[in-house]
């Protein structure tokens, strides 16, 4: 598989997720690096109006997940840990979340990513520790379509 076609399948395997179907994201992989983006709709805030954490959690981590598994081609990575920092509240518009990898070795990737609003102002970002699974990514859903 060439490296171009690692990357359209991590995104086709992004898109057969269930959990995907709830935010309807579109993403772009490239080598050590992911970008998603969803737009926004009420079904996503908590009861003070304002878009809630978990969707930025879920936005922060898919990008830097994505760009780790950008570079293993075999298996599916994990996440072991993410720390996330939410910066600004948003309600309305698009989110676009931006993550690359600032590490690797053996054992380990290391990336970070930041999200932003509609008008390219940063409202959250976070980094993670991900490491390889024993999963094969051919047994991931959507990997091989």
């Amino acid at each position: 598989m060439t490296e171009n076609n690692h990357f359209r399948a991590l995104e086709n395997m992004y898109a057969a997720a269930p959990i995907n179907q709830i935010y309807e994201p579109t993403m772009t992989v490239s080598e050590g690096a992911a970008e998603i983006e969803i737009e926004l709709s009420e079904q996503y805030h908590h009861s003070g109006g304002a878009v809630h954490g978990s969707v930025y959690f879920k936005m922060l981590d898919d990008a830097a997940f994505f760009a780790a598994n950008s570079y293993e081609t075999e298996v599916f990575v994990l996440t072991t840990s993410f720390t996330t920092y939410l910066t600004r509240p948003v309600s309305e518009g698009s989110l676009k979340a931006v993550g690359k990898v600032v590490n690797k070795n053996k054992s380990q990737f290391i990336a970070e990513s930041v999200v932003y609003d509609y008008n390219g102002n940063e409202i959250g970002r976070g980094n993670g520790v991900f490491v390889r699974s024993k999963i094969p990514l051919s047994q991931a859903r959507g990997y091989g379509a």
